[in-house]
């Protein structure tokens, strides 16, 4: 009978006024996973900070409740001071955060930051904790450890600095980790290989691990029990395989339903369609420089040779790991990114030969939607000016126009018409994303290409929007070009997709063909790192894959091309659709 390690009774967590947790009591016990789930919102994050003692930094505080460390030195968290909290943080009790890029520090190097940890909680000499902080790197199965160690978070790929945050919190062998959202916006690869490293390190030192996150494939991969939370509350508390067998709350199952099942089908044409976009050989190279006069060394070759096509009223998928070329190859044909070579054909017209005017008018036909909204929106602009900034940029709409377009395009993408006088910060993630959409539509394209657009929404929020895109585009025959790592959900959006491997188009064809029956090893691959919404059908993997190198999460190195450091299957395959 495994012991419980953390038992929290009865915590409530509130934000001045508002309650962020109420009345939530669970255990979690030692060499198992117990996950918490739910939407934005419902107070997972709030009750993680809330064990760490982290939830006075952010404005909150524990109005009432327990959360007993249990063990020789056995102690309610709630009730210690800081100080006495501080000894227990990364020692007894660790932390994986979602984001890595902004937990690690941008101007310390990774052996810095790791030797922080030994010098800290195990009195190590400098010396001794630089070895200790490689071990750490090596343990978490880091390729060349120790170059690593004199690296910066921003010389590796988001795999390899989550790697990093997993050594940095396992580096005193605490007795719990808290894991939050930590592979939330990984690719399926390098997520699968995250799940199988947190699981053999449990195994090996006999942690007990919370698991935050909103994917319920994820839930079935790795957890042996599950806390659904909603509104600060519980929900319901359940064995993973009796929540996903017999969900006993309707919420429960409302995010089972929810969530996008690889298999589940994908949209058809209704007939052919003619090429809105047609990109034939596109290559694009980034310099590498150095020294006092930053002369050019080398050059990297983020996409090369790629060529497709979006039909009116079609939406292509474009799927692959991250560093794989997908982002740069979405600028590179609006010419956020100038290209090296190839062409661009978009309704017709080849961007490359435009002048700068010109390209600015051509965009009016091609719009984009970022990954993150909330970067992507000015906080000091009201909705109202937001959305309609393209359609006054290329002169659709004066400002005594802009407010009725505006109620327009928020109530089209099924927003209220009072948000026009709100601000992005006063919107949800979704909502924002929806504002994001909005805006594209103002100028009323013809393409949009969404680069992750739901990657960092919850299984419920994300179903809304790419509902609204179906929606959008069966009432105004918009074509998509949509990017994303989720294989389900392009599935169940996309009427093609094109699979991008170490920056070249490596197989193309209809959704179903190419996810039920792939030729390339790479979509192989990748199919089956995909989570399953099943814990009866879980697989134990290996912690790094065989057939994954590691290499291919990994920067490339100054000097030397990205394609020279991935290993190469030879043959691309292409499928012709037939009507």
């Amino acid at each position: 009978m495994n012991a419980p390690v953390l038992t929290v009774e009865d915590l409530h967590v509130a934000f001045g006024r508002h309650e962020a947790v109420q009345g939530l009591s669970f255990a979690v016990k030692e060499r198992r996973t117990l996950a918490l789930v739910g939407e934005s919102g419902s107070g997972k994050s709030a009750t993680a900070l809330a064990i760490m003692r982290l939830i006075e930094r952010e404005g909150g505080r524990i109005t009432k409740g327990r959360i007993r460390l249990h063990g020789a030195d056995e102690r309610d968290l709630a009730a210690l001071s800081d100080s006495a909290m501080c000894g227990l943080r990364g020692r007894a009790v660790s932390m994986v955060f979602q984001e890595p890029m902004t937990s690690l520090n941008p101007v310390m190097t990774i052996g810095e930051q790791l030797m922080e940890v030994f010098v800290r909680h195990r009195a190590m000499s400098r010396r001794g904790a630089m070895e200790a902080a490689r071990e750490a790197l090596d343990k978490v199965r880091i390729p060349e450890a120790a170059r690593r160690l004199s690296q910066y978070p921003h010389e590796l790929s988001g795999g390899l600095r989550q790697r990093v945050m997993i050594a940095m919190a396992l580096a005193c062998r605490p007795r719990l980790l808290i894991a939050d959202e930590p592979t939330t916006a990984l690719d399926v690869t390098t997520q699968a290989e995250i799940l199988s490293l947190i699981r053999s390190l449990q195994e090996e030192i006999g942690m007990a691990v919370l698991f935050i996150t909103h994917d319920m494939g994820v839930v079935a991969e790795i957890a042996d029990r599950v806390v659904v939370m909603r509104q600060g509350r519980m929900e319901e508390e359940a064995d993973v395989r009796d929540l996903f067998a017999r969900p006993r709350a309707i919420y429960s199952r409302q995010l089972m339903n929810a969530t996008p099942k690889l298999g589940s089908g994908s949209p058809r044409l209704r007939q052919p369609s003619r090429p809105i976009l047609e990109v034939e050989g596109l290559s694009t190279r980034f310099p590498l420089r150095s020294g006092l006069l930053r002369r050019m060394r080398a050059e990297i070759q983020a996409v090369n040779n790629a060529s497709l096509t979006v039909g009116e009223g079609e939406t292509l998928g474009l799927v692959g790991e991250s560093g794989c070329g997908k982002s740069t190859l979405a600028r590179s044909i609006l010419r956020l990114v100038e290209p090296a070579s190839g062409s661009v054909r978009l309704a017709g017209r080849d961007l490359m030969r435009l002048s700068r005017e010109e390209l600015r008018l051509a965009r009016r036909d091609a719009q984009m939607v970022f990954q993150d909204p909330y970067a992507s929106l000015n906080p000091r602009l009201p909705v109202h000016e937001l959305v309609t900034e393209p359609a006054r940029i290329h002169g659709i709409a004066t400002r005594r126009q802009t407010r009725d377009l505006a109620v327009s395009l928020v109530e089209k993408v099924g927003l209220e018409a009072d948000a026009v006088d709100r601000f992005s910060h006063q919107f949800s993630g979704g909502q924002r994303q929806r504002l994001c959409i909005a805006r594209a539509l103002s100028v009323g394209p013809r393409l949009i290409v969404a680069d992750e657009p739901v990657s960092a929404l919850d299984v419920s929020i994300a179903r809304q929007v790419t509902d609204l895109m179906l929606e959008l585009q069966r009432t105004d025959r918009l074509a998509f070009l949509f990017i994303s790592h989720d294989i389900a959900v392009v599935e169940r959006v996309s009427h093609r997709v094109a699979v991008m491997y170490a920056g070249e188009i490596v197989e193309t064809g209809p959704t179903t063909a190419v996810l039920s029956d792939p030729q390339h090893s790479y979509t192989k691959r990748l199919l089956a790192a995909v989570p399953r919404p099943d814990p009866t059908r879980r697989v134990r993997r290996p912690a790094v894959p065989e057939t994954n190198p590691p290499q291919l999460a990994a920067k490339p190195e100054a000097g030397r091309s990205i394609l020279s450091l991935v290993e190469r299957t030879p043959g691309h395959f292409v499928r012709t659709e037939v009507a």
